[in-house]
């Protein structure tokens, strides 16, 4: 396969770059990973393997150097308006891939996929609290307090019996394409071993925040059932747990982040950490 244009930097970024490749029939995307994702060229071609109708095309992977050449999955459904549609169509698809992918949780983690388990959380709220965060003190000093909380939490949603698998963790607009026939999850860089109902923290946030769905808005019940529909029935307590922890687990994988970022990256990261700490502190008013 051989470029037949000019080859153009669409992204750059402190955890990435991406470039388009103009090939005969069409386009091929390179990515080339910053070290804090080295997981993921590995974790992509192993997730397209599994599961080629609803992960991004590979085709090609240099694990070593980091690399992704990807085959071109359409346009993001950002581009489409975000239509809550689409996500009634892909979260039971990316479900299954979830629940189909625990057998190689393990696998994963032992690949340097980020272990963020119910079994590391502790740790992970302790890496949190030491972290220099772009909060009030006294919003520090919230989240301290909630600590022994965030155990209880932890423990209740351990008990209720989903086992922990792949996590994207950035599953929003901008990471889901169609092709116009098939919905495909793409950029797995943010992605941990977890608690898989966690994913739909940022799916929601954006119908929220873009969409201007309101909290109570019908469309986050339907789209809530039709994600847990493979997992199977009776699961609204746990979901709503889920969420409710996954708030702060989500910062605490933005703190892996941003530790790899320059400083003069920060700033720019920190607005958009800032709201993703605000929905986790709001978390204790629930």
């Amino acid at each position: 396969m051989e470029p037949v244009g000019a080859i153009e930097s669409v992204h750059e970024r402190s955890w990435a770059t991406v470039m388009r490749v103009p090939v005969a029939g069409g386009v091929t995307w390179f990515k080339a990973c910053a070290q804090v994702q080295a997981f993921e060229p590995r974790l992509t071609a192993e997730l397209y393997g599994r599961w080629p109708d609803r992960v991004t095309e590979v085709l090609a992977v240099n694990e070593s150097r980091r690399w992704l050449l990807l085959g071109d999955a359409g346009i993001a459904v950002r581009e489409l308006g975000n239509p809550p549609e689409a996500w009634l169509k892909a979260l039971p698809s990316y479900a299954e891939l979830q629940k189909g992918d625990t057998v190689y949780a393990m696998d994963h983690v032992g690949h340097g996929v980020p272990d963020l388990r119910i079994v590391a959380l502790s740790a992970g709220y302790e890496r949190l609290l030491a972290s220099e965060l772009p909060l009030a003190k006294g919003d520090v000093d919230r989240l301290r307090e909630y600590a022994p909380r965030f155990a209880e939490l932890c423990s209740a949603l351990a008990q209720l019996g989903i086992q922990e698998s792949i996590q994207h963790d950035d599953l929003h607009m901008a990471n889901l394409y169609s092709d116009g026939r098939k919905l495909r999850v793409v950029d797995w860089g943010d992605s941990s071993i977890a608690h898989p109902f966690f994913s739909l923290l940022e799916t929601f946030r954006f119908l929220e925040e873009f969409n201007h769905l309101a909290p109570n808005d019908p469309w986050f019940r339907r789209l809530r059932d039709a994600y847990l529909e493979p997992w199977g029935s009776g699961l609204e307590e746990t979901f709503e747990i889920a969420m409710r922890v996954g708030w702060f687990v989500h910062a605490i994988a933005w703190t892996r982040q941003r530790n790899a970022l320059p400083p003069k990256a920060r700033a720019d990261f920190d607005r958009a950490f800032a709201i993703i700490l605000r929905r986790a502190i709001a978390q204790m008013l629930s």
